[in-house]
């Protein structure tokens, strides 16, 4: 099997084109649980297949969490694989991207630099209390597209500087609490300046932090964007894979548009020799 791998501000995946390979989809949890094993195979966050659309876009991007689980949609998964599409000829400057969660539109800013629209939110609870170990904490819930990728965006002041492994720890407790019956990835945020803020994210079916997460980005913006807390204009995330921007726009208390702007980068390209798939 001919590979990709890429990362988007140090989001990694690995993308495997399934127009050529023509694999069974019966084999991707399993291709994603192998060859996104650090230690054992290619290693990477997720899994990306490119298979021929149902709808009318250019291809179809399904997304495989590092466990193996389907997830909805992955922003930077997503501007990944516009640049995949573009430089194998499949799109060009623009293009259509069919997700789980609906249709996604990217375009082409530079040769690294790639800009998406995400789904819009179906769910927006800007105040939802949950209780650990006996504290409340008041977070906002965001779901983007249908069905809904789930996000927990939380405030934590001083997070630059927080102990990584109590924060770990946290994370794991919001992702799997009750409160978010379909599990969450959890965002943590600080506010650092105007229209800038640091983010952590603890996400589902990695079950660790990632270095970013786009959707997330988008949750966090969004939150602010509503609260008044921010402009909804190029607002900056900075990350432990380097920076994210977020335009927002909004009609009144709905979020009308979302789009991530972010680098993208090819780590390697090669064949998939992993002797465990096929022995």
């Amino acid at each position: 099997m001919r590979f990709w791998k890429m990362n988007g501000a140090g989001n990694d995946f690995i993308i495997l084109n399934n127009l050529e390979e023509r694999l069974s989809a019966d084999d991707f949890p399993r291709l994603a649980r192998t060859l996104c094993e650090r230690h054992l195979s290619i290693g990477a966050d997720g899994l990306m297949i490119i298979d021929a659309p149902t709808t009318d876009a250019d291809f179809r991007m399904l997304f495989y969490n590092a466990d193996g689980s389907l997830g909805e949609m992955c922003g930077n998964g997503a501007r990944c694989v516009c640049r995949y599409g573009y430089e194998t000829g499949l799109a060009g400057e623009r293009q259509t991207i069919e997700t789980t969660a609906g249709l996604v539109t990217g375009e082409r800013v530079n040769k690294r630099q790639y800009k998406v629209r995400l789904n819009d939110p179906s769910v927006m609870d800007l105040e939802r209390v949950v209780e650990l170990d006996g504290r409340k904490w008041t977070c906002a819930y965001v779901e983007l597209g249908v069905p809904g990728l789930p996000h927990a965006v939380i405030e934590y002041p001083g997070l630059r500087g927080a102990d990584e492994n109590a924060l770990r720890e946290l994370g794991r407790a919001f992702r799997w609490h009750q409160s978010f019956p379909k599990g969450a990835n959890v965002n943590f945020y600080e506010l650092t300046g105007p229209d800038t803020f640091y983010e952590r994210t603890f996400e589902r079916g990695v079950e660790d932090f990632t270095y970013a997460c786009g959707t997330g980005t988008a949750s966090v913006a969004s939150v602010l964007t509503l609260r008044g807390r921010a402009s909804g204009k190029r607002i900056r995330a900075d990350m432990t894979g380097g920076t994210l921007y977020m335009d927002v726009e909004r009609a009144g208390n709905q979020i009308t548009g979302l789009y991530l702007t972010g680098p993208t980068n090819i780590v390697a390209t090669g064949e998939v020799r992993d002797e465990t798939l096929f022995a």
